[in-house]
């Protein structure tokens, strides 16, 4: 009598389409991000921060935003990436990878892509080639920008 088998069926990833654009993008479809974060900016504001950046790349799966990276440069010399989210379900999946290495070949001919992160990020920066430095912030904790995160 046969042995009956376990047949394995891989369920699909989602279809992520990367864009350079924000057009036809509404605040709802940037609506929460930030898990984790005590204050965060609305939608409006964060949809105003990826508006007036440098350089700007959304990982949408059709119309869903499900993650983001933006980058402020002078141009020439220095690239600085402040923000990069990807939605909690859609994490582990190459995903913020993808975004990364959208900006560092984008600015391949600059001398420096820095980002400001968690101990508990600076190993996924590690992966993809940057190294820890020593930094300063100043964080003004009472910017009328941010609100509660929900």
């Amino acid at each position: 009598m046969p042995v009956a088998r376990r047949a394995r069926v891989r369920h699909a990833l989602p279809v992520i389409d990367y864009r350079t654009t924000l057009e036809g993008i509404e605040p709802a479809q940037v609506e929460g991000f930030f898990d984790g974060w005590p204050m965060a900016p609305s939608a409006d504001a964060l949809l105003r921060v990826l508006q007036t950046s440098t350089f700007t790349v959304l990982a949408c799966e059709d119309d869903r935003v499900v993650g983001f990276v933006n980058a402020l440069s002078d141009g020439v010399l220095a690239v600085y990436i402040p923000l990069l989210e990807v939605r909690a379900a859609f994490r582990g999946q190459g995903i913020g990878t993808e975004l990364v290495q959208h900006v560092l070949r984008h600015f391949a001919g600059t001398y420096m892509v820095d980002a400001v992160c968690d101990a508990a990020i600076a190993p996924f920066y590690e992966r993809l080639g940057m190294i820890r430095l020593v930094g300063m912030a100043h964080r003004n904790r009472g910017a009328t920008i941010l609100q509660p995160a929900r």
